[in-house]
């Protein structure tokens, strides 16, 4: 089974900064890792699951969600399979469970979670107030 292993999630006071790392395994993305679109997604506890951010396949694309322009920075490095976010300014509201996710269907990025084919199993990250 495929799927992405997150990391990087935990505990941080309002303002504070988290950077989240999603990595590709295995021979599967040692080969289409770099094809792929890496998108960042959340969900709140009560709530569905919200786009986040995501990078095309070659860093070229990149877009985010209105509630974290400006805090949020996405980003990859191929060589190493694996995409970034690097979360500042931390909020309450931005406490949930993040996942990573790749998309082949739109190598470009897209904001819809039922364009990517494999997801992580999520990391925790809780913002005090």
């Amino acid at each position: 089974q495929v799927h992405l292993v997150e990391s990087g999630g935990g505990l941080v006071q309002t303002g504070g900064s988290l950077r989240l790392s999603c990595e590709g395994p295995g021979r599967f993305f040692n080969t289409y890792f770099s094809s792929y679109a890496m998108g960042w997604f959340r969900q709140a506890p009560g709530k569905e699951r919200e786009f986040v951010a995501v990078i095309s396949w070659n860093g070229g694309s990149i877009l985010y969600a209105d509630s974290v322009k400006g805090r949020f920075t996405i980003s990859r490095d191929n060589a190493k399979k694996t995409v970034y976010l690097q979360m500042n300014s931390l909020k309450p509201e931005d406490t949930a469970v993040y996942y990573c996710a790749a998309s082949s269907q739109d190598p470009s990025g897209s904001y819809y979670s039922n364009e990517y084919n494999y997801w992580g199993q999520g990391t925790q990250v809780t913002v005090s107030s």
